[in-house]
């Protein structure tokens, strides 16, 4: 997890904050439906355990997770689809 102030740009963004698993990671699979191969998906997230979720669905689906970023509750991952 980088905790960088430099982020990607990005394509397309959704605001999943408030939303607690699995409806952050379903918003971020129909999001990345809509993009091309190598665009960037931002997904802003508060649920605790979205870090983790994250990491597993990049995993599982071959997309690419280039960065995440932590901000208190907060989080931001940055995906790019396969």
């Amino acid at each position: 997890m980088t905790d960088t102030l430099d982020s990607p740009d990005f394509d397309l963004e959704i605001d999943a904050s408030g939303l607690k698993c699995p409806l952050p990671i379903l918003r971020a699979k129909k999001a990345l439906a809509q993009l091309q191969s190598g665009q960037v998906l931002k997904v802003i997230t508060t649920d605790a355990h979205a870090v983790r979720d994250f990491q597993a669905f990049a995993k599982q689906t071959g997309n690419v997770l280039q960065a995440q970023h932590q901000a208190g509750a907060s989080a931001v991952h940055f995906l790019v689809r396969r």
